[in-house]
């Protein structure tokens, strides 16, 4: 019989970043809908992206649009979005300083992981989307986690006491999970205590599109007080129903989106050309659609809100943006728990203590699935309260 000699097996210890980020994420994956499952877990528009943003691609495709773009993006889509930006900001904006990026994630990622270093403190409201935390971590630096007010809008006196000395602060508006919008009375009263620091600001506004509030949304670029610290991230995703495509991009100071651009580079060179001439015509004609599809959402909220409203033990919060109810629920089970229980019953959600801490006890629940998706999930989750209650 032949021996065979094997290999020397290596003792693998992954790295420290690697072990930093496992020692302290809350992220979770969640599963899509199937058979005998019914998800509201995921952040994702259920639409298809308009056809006239995969002819576009498809038909840059064919003029032999297919090979690598310059590391920053496009040159027509970088001055396409430095004239949104413009008319967002009101005020000239140069499109060397725009950053094409693999999606908002990767934005996320190269604004964070430019900026932040071992013994930074980024200041992060508690609960809020769970990659923030993650990237700090993998930067090596610390996350303070702020508890939010509850009416989930900022807790201003806890945040002025945990800004001094930060490196920079994070945060998304629309918010995930919350749902909830900021006001410009919010965001102005954030850029009040920032006067006088070197606290950079992100901005997350990845769900501006879909602001139902009433007053009209206000983006931290509109906020003449953050002129000069704020980091604007934004993504095709959500609004064009464009998560696959992966498209993204960063606004800020020049030397910010230099360092930037440096990490985006190293970790993922450059966008697919074609993709980005359809993102142009997501842009230029588009906008249509992006009415339809948050007139659907405002729509579904409802939909959602009086499904929600007849299951026991639930404590409903008032979404003003995105597509996410936050409720609480009355149950001696942790939030991690309780998602187990329900996806014994058949439906999947995501646990609030994901998001941070504050968010325990808590569940999001997303209403960019169907009506039909939305009625027999919160059915079934009816069903497992109701057994719950009576055992």
């Amino acid at each position: 019989m032949t021996t065979i000699d094997l290999p020397h097996v290596i003792d693998f210890t992954a790295a420290p970043a690697v072990l930093r980020v496992e020692a302290t994420s809350r992220r979770v994956q969640q599963p899509a809908s199937s058979a005998d499952l019914v998800s509201l877990a995921v952040g994702e528009p259920d639409f298809d992206t308009p056809q006239k943003i995969v002819d576009a691609a498809g038909a840059s495709a064919e003029r032999g649009r297919t090979h690598y773009a310059p590391m920053a993006g496009d040159p027509a889509l970088r001055q396409r979005l430095a004239t949104e930006i413009t008319a967002l900001r009101g005020l000239p904006t140069d499109a060397s300083d725009v950053l094409v990026t693999q999606g908002g994630t990767a934005g996320l990622s190269a604004a964070i992981l430019a900026t932040v270093g071992p013994g930074d403190r980024v200041v992060i409201p508690d609960p809020t989307y769970s990659l923030y935390a993650d990237l700090v971590s993998l930067a090596g630096a610390t996350a303070v986690h702020v508890p939010i007010a509850e009416d989930l809008h900022w807790d201003l006196d806890a945040l002025r006491a945990a800004l001094p000395g930060a490196r920079m602060f994070v945060f998304c508006n629309p918010g995930n999970p919350t749902g909830i919008v900021h006001s410009r009375a919010e965001i102005e009263a954030l850029a009040s205590m920032l006067e006088g620091t070197d606290t950079i600001v992100l901005a997350d506004e990845a769900y501006a599109a879909l602001s139902y509030a009433d007053e009209p949304f206000t983006s931290a670029l509109q906020v003449p007080a953050l002129e000069g610290r704020t980091i604007y991230c934004q993504t095709f995703s959500k609004n064009y129903a464009m998560t696959g495509w992966r498209v993204g991009y960063l606004w800020g100071p020049s030397a910010i989106i230099e360092a930037a651009t440096r990490v985006h580079g190293t970790f993922n060179g450059s966008l697919n050309t074609f993709v980005q001439d359809a993102a142009i015509v997501a842009l230029d004609e588009c906008d249509a659609d992006i009415v339809r599809m948050r007139d659907s959402y405002l729509r579904r909220r409802e939909v959602m809100r009086e499904a929600l409203a007849a299951v026991p033990g639930l404590e409903l919060s008032e979404p003003e943006g995105a597509f996410y109810f936050f409720p609480r629920f009355d149950a001696p089970f942790t939030s991690v728990e309780m998602v187990a229980h329900l996806r014994e019953h058949g439906v999947a959600v995501r646990p609030g203590s994901e998001f941070g801490p504050s968010g325990e006890g808590r569940l999001r629940l997303s209403y960019a699935a169907s009506d039909d998706a939305i009625r027999t999930g919160v059915a079934r989750m009816a069903e497992a309260l109701t057994a719950l209650r009576s055992s």
